[in-house]
């Protein structure tokens, strides 16, 4: 079985803590903390991903760029990544998974990436300006 998006939101709408919205082609799921991801189901893949922050606001690019690749690997099931979103760029954090995937290893991978993205923000603070974890 694959998932569907409107599947995906079913059971995401009702794991505690989270809200789920249908947005568009994808679905926004907001943390307790008020972290948001989105989760769209491209072809065989189900891929999650969240803001870290704008470009512009890390302080040494390199030196940041040198941390993460160093450190991302030390996060289990996230990567990141840096993509343009309406002309600027972005650090993002995603994860990907199979779109055949069980309903618990869907909720691990949201899961994972909301506290991985809290672990980011923290552990990359000294390079951001006006990025508070």
């Amino acid at each position: 079985m694959s998932w569907t998006l409107e599947q995906l939101h079913g059971l995401l709408a009702t794991h505690e803590g989270w809200q789920s919205k249908l947005e568009n082609d994808s679905l926004l799921i907001t943390s307790t903390e008020g972290l948001e991801a989105y989760l769209a189901v491209a072809g065989e893949q189900i891929i999650v991903e969240t803001l870290l922050f704008p470009a512009t606001q890390v302080t040494d690019a390199a030196t940041l760029n040198d941390t993460v690749l160093r450190t991302h690997q030390l996060f289990p099931l996230t990567t990141i990544g840096i993509s343009k979103i309406n002309g600027d760029d972005y650090y993002i954090a995603f994860g990907s998974l199979s779109a055949g995937s069980k309903e618990e290893s869907v909720l691990i991978e949201v899961e994972t990436l909301f506290r991985n993205t809290e672990a980011f923000l923290d552990l990359y603070q000294d390079y951001l300006q006006g990025v508070t974890a």
